[in-house]
């Protein structure tokens, strides 16, 4: 353990990454550096999942017909809290690409209208608003931001380069999934304010990972995963509206949220029919876990790590960081998830597996263009050094001549 002190009046111990390890149920045998994809959960907030799924069953009619939405308030009004939101501007999704499907399909868009993005995007939601599009004669537009990154100016300014007349909305990740890059949102959604257009950004990575804070954000919608980077049970997420879109927001499911008991923003995506809610009630549970863990600490401890293994490994490959100049190793771009560039290969998901079998290290191959391929490393706070040295040592036998 260390002792961090992180003001004048308070100090305490800080778990190492080892100790850290043992509350979760991770394999021992795989060096798991890829919490990104689809997160882990630590043994308590696991244990209350199962403690409300049991629950529930315990007394079906009365769980889900008398108490379940006054469950479901509370855990909502703690997430909130979390996000420096009005609970009644969130509501819980089983996912970020569910959240911003609600919001797309929700848009009335009109031939012509354009939707502006990047060529950063997670291509799941590029089919969610390339189908909608599609429907509606609108245009989906994807503007090119250059690389390696330099300034958050220039990657605003690049993306102001697609605007036009007829852009409706702008879409765009907080941290991007395969780069691994948190873009200057707030900067983008007080501009786009200010033009009268539309912000909708997909937070899937940001939620536990950054401070957020929805008022200083800014955007007029926001959906992020809680079991990412949260740790929550998987299904866990949530969408934000600002009140003044609340009316037209409609939901992927019409069920009593629109009549019986009000219809709001809220009840129209909360109220969706029988379904496990064990996930979201166990949201307060994980909040509680990274409280009680000093989990600021962790986080900036992870970054210190991931820092340090990019400044090693990419001068014994002789690759170029993505992140340029002084920036590369700056929070403002990355922070526990970030890129380790490595000489392009013709098979991204043969290295992958590769990496799996041969060197027990579960980690994402990505790619952006044709001339960048890299490993993003998710640097959790149970990833031991001896996790990050066992990838290292993978890649210089790998590339390094």
């Amino acid at each position: 353990m260390s002792t961090i002190a992180p003001d004048a009046q308070t100090s305490f111990t800080l778990e190492t990454p080892e100790e850290l390890k043992s509350w979760f149920l991770l394999d021992p045998d795989v060096h798991f550096l890829n919490h990104g994809s689809f997160g882990a959960t630590p043994k308590p907030v696991f244990e209350a999942y199962q403690a409300w799924q049991r629950e529930i069953e315990r007394q079906p009619v009365a769980f889900i017909g008398r108490r379940q939405e006054g469950l479901l308030d509370a855990a909502r009004a703690r997430l909130a809290t979390f996000l420096h939101a009005n609970p009644e501007d969130v509501t819980f999704v089983v996912n970020a690409t569910s959240g911003l499907n609600v919001i797309a399909r929700s848009i009335r868009l009109e031939p012509g209208d354009e939707v502006l993005t990047t060529n950063l995007e997670y291509g799941a939601l590029d089919m969610t608003w390339e189908y909608l599009c599609q429907k509606s004669g609108a245009r989906y537009v994807s503007q090119e931001i250059p690389v390696p990154f330099t300034t958050s100016e220039a990657v605003i300014e690049a993306l102001w380069q697609g605007v036009t007349p007829k852009t409706k909305a702008i879409f765009l990740s907080h941290i991007t999934s395969a780069t691994a890059t948190i873009l200057p949102v707030p900067e983008i959604c007080a501009r786009a304010r200010a033009e009268g257009i539309l912000t909708i950004i997909d937070g899937a990575h940001a939620p536990g990972q950054i401070d957020l804070d929805m008022e200083a954000i800014g955007a007029d919608f926001y959906s992020g995963n809680c079991h990412k980077w949260m740790m929550t049970p998987k299904g866990s997420a949530f969408l934000y509206a600002r009140p003044e879109h609340h009316d037209w927001i409609e939901s992927l499911t019409i069920s009593w949220g629109w009549g019986r008991g009000g219809n709001t923003f809220v009840t129209r995506n909360q109220q969706q029919g029988t379904r496990d809610v064990s996930a979201f009630l166990s949201v307060p549970t994980a909040i509680d876990f990274m409280e009680q863990h000093h989990w600021p600490q962790v986080r900036e401890r992870a970054h210190r790590m991931l820092a340090e293994l990019r400044a090693r490994v990419h001068p014994r490959l002789g690759t170029t960081p993505f992140y340029g100049g002084s920036a590369d190793d700056d929070a403002t771009w990355y922070n526990q998830l970030g890129l380790i560039t490595i000489p392009t290969i013709e098979d991204p998901g043969a290295f992958q597996a590769r990496l799996l079998e041969t060197y027990n290290i579960e980690i994402p191959v990505t790619t952006h263009g044709e001339n960048w391929t890299f490993v993003r490393v998710a640097v959790q706070g149970y990833v031991t050094q001896a996790d990050l040295d066992a990838l290292e040592a993978a890649l210089v036998a790998e590339f390094a001549s």
